[in-house]
């Protein structure tokens, strides 16, 4: 006779108990209960013509900023089309923004941007790319999941192909942080691809995502154990890496060897938000656009009607901490899932990982 095994009631109960304060848990941790008081000592104005700029950085000799621009909408609704490069100066708001990569096919999906002047004065911009995956999945382009590419800027403005590198090891890239010519950090968001082991990831906040150290010839893990690592800035010093852990709220600081590129992790920075793609300023100052809201986002991923609130941080560094100071708030009206903000002589300018503009705006 077969023996069935019945679950007690207060076990379901307990189990019941226990699920349901960890689902509380998480929506709360999520931010999703944060007040949301908009403000911004300063104007700002849009500017069309740049689809999912989910990254921006500024040329350190000019006004120029680099963005970043895929239509991800497009992907995700499996018509693909060619990301790209622009060049935008809010110096001179009157022109329109111009895209730097032209010879760019359906390959190039864009995602995080590092640039580097190199001391003969050239400008190379590091680039993850995913030619074969989306943000959130495949794509059904061909070639690699994904790619680090290396271009460098031509006498007329545009950018011109230099290098792809690929590897088994970039799992999720995220965002690039050069530190030589063909040097560079690279975040993997996740320890898992798109699937069930992402989502648990996610959602028990595992301690899965690494950073790789890429020496010219190989990659290598330079830190791990961190909770979704997503935009990567080295310091002008070239002595701290900053790391954003989004699921953490907070960007975590390793003091890096120059001789040997060897992280050593130190700091972390509690800054109450889910922290995306980190600018540095002239002065050392870090920028970063971030997600107050973390499953509004995700909701606003899946709905383009549903707004996520915006977030600029600012991260000064001093002798004995860091002070954390909170520049723009909004609703998502202007911008919504803000995912970058860069800085430079005045103008902030910040983007999304989903909208068609980015923000230009002057502070007062």
């Amino acid at each position: 006779m077969r023996r069935r095994w019945k679950i007690p009631l207060f076990v379901l109960l307990g189990l019941v108990v226990v699920v349901g304060g960890y689902v509380a848990y998480i929506y709360w941790r999520a931010g999703e209960l944060r007040t949301i008081e908009p403000h911004f000592a300063g104007t700002c104005r849009r500017v069309a013509g740049v689809v999912g700029p989910e990254d921006i950085t500024f040329d350190p000799r000019s006004t120029l900023a680099y963005i970043s621009s895929d239509d991800r909408r497009a992907t995700l609704a499996g018509r693909p089309v060619p990301g790209a490069i622009f060049g935008y100066d809010p110096a001179h708001p009157e022109a329109a923004p111009r895209k730097l990569t032209p010879a760019a096919d359906g390959s190039f999906h864009p995602h995080g941007i590092g640039l580097r002047v190199t001391p003969d004065g050239r400008t190379l911009l590091f680039v993850v790319n995913h030619p074969g995956a989306s943000l959130f999945g495949k794509n059904p382009g061909s070639g690699p999941d994904h790619a680090i590419e290396i271009f460098e800027r031509a006498a007329d403005g545009t950018f011109v192909h230099r290098r792809r590198i690929v590897s088994d090891l970039l799992i999720s890239p995220n965002d690039v942080a050069p530190v030589g010519d063909d040097r560079f950090y690279v975040t993997n968001d996740h320890g898992s691809g798109p699937g069930l082991g992402r989502t648990v990831e996610e959602y028990l906040r595992l301690r899965r995502a690494n950073v790789l150290y890429f020496d010219g010839q190989r990659f290598t893990v330079a830190a791990d154990d961190i909770r979704f690592a997503n935009g990567i800035a080295v310091s002008p010093d070239g002595t701290r890496v900053y790391v954003s852990s989004v699921l953490s709220f907070a960007v975590e600081v390793y003091r890096r060897d120059p001789a040997t590129s060897a992280l050593t992790h130190v700091d972390e920075i509690d800054v109450d938000s889910g922290p995306d793609n980190i600018d540095i300023d002239a002065a050392g100052d870090l920028w970063i656009g971030a997600h107050p809201r973390l499953l509004t986002f995700v909701a606003y991923a899946k709905d383009a009607d549903k707004r996520s609130p915006s977030q600029v941080l600012r991260v000064t560094p001093g002798k004995t901490g860091f002070g954390v100071s909170e520049v723009f708030l909004g609703q998502g009206d202007d911008i919504s899932g803000s995912s970058t903000a860069a800085f430079r002589d005045g103008h902030l300018l910040i983007g999304s990982v989903f909208d068609p503009h980015i923000l230009d705006c002057r502070l007062r």
